[in-house]
């Protein structure tokens, strides 16, 4: 199995004490923790994307552009790219860059992303997000594949003989499928023979297994080579200690505050994937995808998750109010105490030399 870290660079106040993370300290955490991850042999870093609340992701591929200043080897990802909201002709242009200054070391995961005001924030109607994710998508793949290229669509002006620049780094790089709520966007994946990646953060597991099953069943009906039909998945946070009671009960004011305060914001209950089926730390623990506890159990609840969805590669996220120290020591122990568990019984060919596909600057070990 291959592994990820993801930070979508959220930033909340502490929900016990009230204090906020100073915004230059925030993003300076997540270019050090990209730099840990590479030291400790992960495989991949991905940073989010988002255009309101207490969130400081607007603007991914800056934060991306210093990660590849402060990195030689680790993959360079996205989680997501809200391509619904963007301009394909920007986001194209935008992440050659990211891949030319990575000398290749780029793949992107789009989707329309999970926060609904960003449409009205941005000029956008939200009830065609799914028309703009799939006219986007295309543009797209059309620009990052070649040049001089002619478009018509509905949502933007026309394109006639239109080159974006810089060019990827060595053609066309990978573009992933995020997926939450809906079968559309594994039916899209599906169709163009691309990889997804399930977020696996709120809902219970057969939620996620459904939209997976959907891909798979759809991806073999297209013809596409079986191969490369990989899948992600993300989880419902990352914390470790010397026992798993130990973890529950120091996770707890964090995990349990954070569930307080996404209340605040009144979503309908019924808004799948808007607010965590888990209200207290045990129940994510024991019937959900938060991946607390000892690297023993977390190692055995990624591998019993495996056993549904068949994934190749486990992405993590670190929680931005633990102290800094905690977060390297927790990724650190999961580098070295979880990995190397979960890597001893799966296999996987995912950005490895039988992986024609992968991002062209990056082999994993």
């Amino acid at each position: 199995m291959r592994f990820q870290v993801l930070d979508i660079v959220f930033n909340p106040p502490h929900p016990v004490t009230g204090e906020a993370v100073p915004a230059a300290d925030r993003l300076e955490r997540v270019v050090e923790t990209a730099v840990l991850a590479e030291e400790l042999g992960l495989d991949a870093f991905a940073v989010g994307e988002r255009h309101a609340g207490d969130v400081l992701s607007s603007s991914p591929t800056v934060i991306l552009g210093a990660v590849a200043a402060r990195t030689s080897r680790i993959l360079l990802s996205t989680g997501v790219t809200v391509l619904s909201l963007l301009d394909p002709v920007r986001v194209a242009e935008d992440y050659a860059t990211i891949d030319q200054l990575s000398r290749g070391r780029f793949e992107m995961v789009i989707g329309k992303g999970n926060e609904a005001l960003q449409y009205p924030l941005l000029g956008l109607d939200l009830a065609r997000q799914y028309e703009y994710l799939e006219e986007n998508y295309e543009l797209l793949r059309l620009l990052l594949s070649g040049e001089e290229v002619d478009w018509e669509g509905r949502h933007r002006p026309d394109l006639q003989g239109a080159t974006t620049l810089p060019r990827p780094y060595d053609g066309a790089f990978r573009i992933w499928h995020g997926s939450a709520t809906s079968h559309f966007a594994v039916e899209l994946a599906a169709r163009w023979g691309d990889p997804i990646v399930s977020a696996n953060a709120f809902q219970p597991r057969e939620s996620y297994q459904v939209l997976i099953d959907r891909y798979r069943e759809r991806y073999a009906a297209a013809g596409h080579d079986p191969a490369y039909g990989f899948v992600g998945s993300g989880s419902g946070g990352l914390f470790l200690a010397d026992t798993t009671e130990q973890a529950i009960e120091e996770f707890r004011p964090i995990y349990e505050g954070a569930v307080a305060r996404a209340d605040l914001r009144k979503h309908d209950p019924a808004a799948v994937g808007k607010v965590t089926s888990f209200r207290t730390i045990e129940e994510a623990v024991e019937r959900g995808p938060a991946l607390v506890g000892s690297p023993e159990r977390v190692a055995e609840k990624i591998l019993d998750y495996h056993q549904s969805y068949g994934h190749d590669l486990q992405s993590v996220s670190i929680n931005h109010l633990l102290e800094p120290a905690r977060q390297d020591d927790v990724l650190r122990r999961f580098a070295e105490e979880v990995v190397p568990l979960v890597r001893a019984e799966v296999e996987t060919d995912l950005w490895g030399p039988a992986d024609a596909r992968r991002a062209k600057g990056f082999t994993a070990r």
